[in-house]
C-alpha cells in the first residue's frame, strides 16, 4: 500500500490514524471466519447457515462503521457505495443465518459477495492516487468476486466445501486487510512522532 503521489483535498481519504482500526477490526472478523471454516470437521446445514450469516453481518457492519467511524467522503461517492457494500452484506447475512440449506447459502451468499466485491473494485478504481485504500479495496474486491464466481460450484459438495470456499477468501482478505492495518497504524505513529519533535 502506498500513499497518494498528491491527493486532492475533495476525495482524499482521513488520515491513517483514522483508518487502522476499522480495517484491522475487519482483519480480525476475516481470519476468525476463516479459522472456524479450517477447524470446523462436518458443519451442518443450520452450522454453515449461523457462520457465514454472521461472518457475512458482522463484515457489512464494520464497513459501515468504518465509513462513520473515519469520516469517508469524496467526489466519487465513497461513502455512499461502502455503505450500499456494508449494507448489502449485513443483508445477505440475515438471511443466509435464517434460511439454511447449502443452495440458499450460495446463492444469497454469491450475491453478497458479488456485490461488495463490485463495490471494492470499483472504489479501488476510482481511488487510485487519491486514497491510501484504493490498492486495498482492488484486492478486496477481486477477492471478493473471485470468491462469489466459485461458491455456486460446491453446491453439491454441502456445507463443509461451500463454507471452505467462502473462508478461503475470508482468510486471503483478512491478510490482506491485517497488513493494510498494521502499514497505516506504523504511519499513523510515524506522523504523532515527527508532529512531536
Amino acid at each position: 500500500m502506498t500513499l497518494p503521489a498528491s491527493p486532492d483535498a475533495s476525495t482524499a481519504l482521513p488520515a491513517a490514524a483514522d483508518l487502522w482500526k476499522p480495517v484491522l477490526v475487519r482483519a480480525a472478523v476475516a481470519l476468525g471466519f476463516g479459522a472456524l471454516t479450517v477447524f470446523w470437521a462436518s458443519p451442518s446445514d443450520v452450522g454453515m447457515g449461523w457462520a457465514g450469516g454472521l461472518y457475512l453481518l458482522a463484515t457489512g457492519a464494520v464497513l459501515i462503521w468504518s465509513v462513520k467511524k473515519t469520516g469517508l467522503r469524496g467526489g466519487t461517492g465513497s461513502a455512499k457505495v461502502l455503505s450500499a457494500a456494508g449494507s448489502v452484506l449485513a443483508g445477505t447475512g440475515a438471511a443466509v443465518g435464517l434460511i439454511s440449506g447449502s443452495l440458499v447459502f450460495a446463492v444469497i451468499a454469491t450475491l453478497g459477495l458479488g456485490l461488495a466485491g463490485a463495490a471494492e473494485l470499483y472504489l479501488g478504481l476510482t481511488g487510485r492516487g487519491h486514497t491510501v485504500l484504493a490498492r486495498d479495496w482492488i484486492a478486496s474486491g477481486v477477492i471478493g468476486l473471485g470468491t462469489a464466481a466459485a461458491l455456486p460450484f460446491f453446491i453439491e459438495l454441502g456445507p463443509h466445501a461451500l463454507l471452505g470456499v467462502a473462508g478461503g477468501g475470508a482468510i486471503i482478505s483478512g491478510v490482506l486487510w491485517m497488513l493494510a492495518g498494521l502499514t497505516l497504524r506504523h504511519d499513523a505513529r510515524g506522523d504523532s512522532t515527527e508532529a512531536v519533535n
